[in-house]
């Protein structure tokens, strides 16, 4: 296509993006408080909040730390930073799918095998380290309220406390993500998984220090939690790249395939040495009689 169409494409899916998110953010702005009672319910419960978020801000729940907003806007502009968190979210499917498919025109059939291989695992392991946050924020939020003195009231700003789980959603998943891109890169020939395997020891100390960065908790257990899932998560991208190579170092040697074409040699041949040459008769002479 020209790069009219192109843009007019891209103008298109971009507004198919955007009114989808519109949508689906005004209708969680409908469910903004239990929204909020889902993200925060593990938090409250482990320091000792017995009701949920809407009975804590209303008073009606004393035995626990006090859930706070800070500002005459503050309740509007939370309501409207989770119901579009929510929209993005939940969108997620549509936006993605419009951006797949402005760019898989320009593809080739392997690159897009890898991408929906990548799509297609990724997805499940973002899953898998969002769950694994959710369930590690109630022991994270049990240690750092430990440090408070006694007869000290706690004051928990809803915002900071919202920006805290989602931060902690996002590095979980991203981190889960690890083996996919480790994959991709030896698919795409630029780490061996000869080379991955050597470097398991070093891994393990720059996976070990940004878990440790990575959780704002400083108990080691919520370290470990993150830690451990993607040490193994790297053995096994490790393993699959080892396979990968073997793959392909057979299918090498047992040369291309019949729709494949063949590596063109361009190694020079060797010139045979010149011999002598016959020396020819003079002209005309054979034509007189």
């Amino acid at each position: 296509m020209p790069l009219v169409e192109h843009l007019r494409e891209l103008r298109r899916r971009l507004a198919v993006a955007v009114v989808t998110i519109l949508a689906v953010t005004i209708a969680a702005g409908f469910f903004y408080e239990a929204i909020v009672d889902l993200a925060t319910q593990p938090v409250l419960d482990a320091v000792g909040c017995s009701g949920t978020f809407t009975e804590i801000t209303r008073g009606e729940d004393e035995t626990c730390a006090r859930i706070v907003l800070n500002g005459l806007i503050a309740p509007f502009s939370l309501a409207l930073k989770v119901s579009l968190a929510a929209g993005l979210v939940v969108a997620s499917p549509v936006w993605l799918y419009q951006l797949w498919a402005f760019v898989v025109p320009g593809l080739h059939r392997h690159e897009r095998r890898y991408t929906v291989l990548f799509v297609a695992v990724g997805t499940p392991l973002f899953l898998a380290g969002a769950f694994v946050a959710y369930r590690t924020l109630p022991t994270m939020a049990r240690v750092m309220l430990d440090f408070s003195p006694a007869e000290v009231d706690n004051q928990l700003p809803l915002d900071e406390l919202l920006d805290l789980i989602v931060r902690m959603v996002v590095v979980f998943g991203v981190s889960f993500e690890l083996p996919v891109v480790l994959v991709l890169l030896n698919l795409f020939g630029v780490v061996s998984g000869r080379r991955m395997l050597g470097w398991w020891r070093w891994m393990i100390l720059a996976v070990t220090l940004f878990a440790a960065v990575a959780t704002p908790s400083t108990d080691p257990l919520s370290m470990l939690v993150l830690a451990g899932p993607m040490w193994l998560m790297y053995a096994v991208a490790t393993v699959v790249a080892l396979l990968l190579d073997r793959r392909r170092s057979k299918a090498g040697t047992a040369g291309p395939s019949d729709d494949e074409a063949a590596p063109l040699d361009h190694a020079p041949e060797p010139v045979a040495a010149a011999g002598p040459v016959a020396a020819a008769g003079p002209v005309g002479t054979g034509g007189r009689g």
